[in-house]
């Protein structure tokens, strides 16, 4: 598999499901604000719910930090629609749910599945000029978590804003942070 970390975010043009209506996502949407696209296998499934359910939850804690979620699926966004008319659990969801059955999203970021027309489960976190930061892809039954991804968004925006320092393991906001030098070495 290639390496992503710094790539651009390729042209692309799709449909969402968001706040009731249907829109459009291009690349041009992610300029400005961090983004996450999180990646699922497909709607009306088992884990998925659990990993949407979660993001919803941590939501606005996502916004408040200039940061938006786009989850993305080989479904269509009629049945990203269909899904949140029957599930109270994804009717909560406030983030665009973007519609991906030509599976160009899913093979520009490496997760499709190509003999399933499914996507891994791939999480990506976008700085604003659109380049990927970070991301981990997982098999279709391991979950994710949002509280770890957040944290991950934070860490990531705290280097871009600070480039002389970096997050050690389990940074949070406000913790210490890391200088690197020559005086570091071997001291950890």
């Amino acid at each position: 598999m290639t390496n992503l970390i710094g790539k651009k975010v390729s042209e692309f043009k799709a449909q969402a499901y968001h706040e009731g209506a249907f829109r459009e996502i291009t690349n041009e949407s992610l300029r400005g604000h961090w983004s996450v696209f999180f990646f699922y296998p497909a709607d009306f499934t088992f884990v998925c719910p659990t990993e949407l359910d979660d993001l919803a939850s941590s939501y606005a804690d996502f916004k408040s930090i200039g940061c938006e979620i786009y989850s993305v699926s080989t479904d269509t966004h009629f049945v990203h629609k269909a899904w949140a008319d029957a599930s109270d659990t994804i009717k909560k969801i406030a983030f665009p749910m973007v519609a991906d059955p030509t599976g160009k999203l899913s093979r520009d970021f490496g997760v499709m599945i190509e003999e399933e027309g499914l996507a891994l489960r791939g999480t990506f976190i976008v700085n604003p000029e659109g380049e990927i930061k970070a991301y981990e892809i997982h098999d279709l039954g391991i979950g994710r978590n949002a509280e770890e991804l957040l944290r991950k968004v934070q860490a990531a925006q705290f280097v871009a804003a600070h480039g002389d320092q970096v997050c050690p393991a389990r940074w949070k906001p406000g913790a210490e942070t890391l200088s690197p030098s020559l005086d570091l070495v071997g001291k950890l």
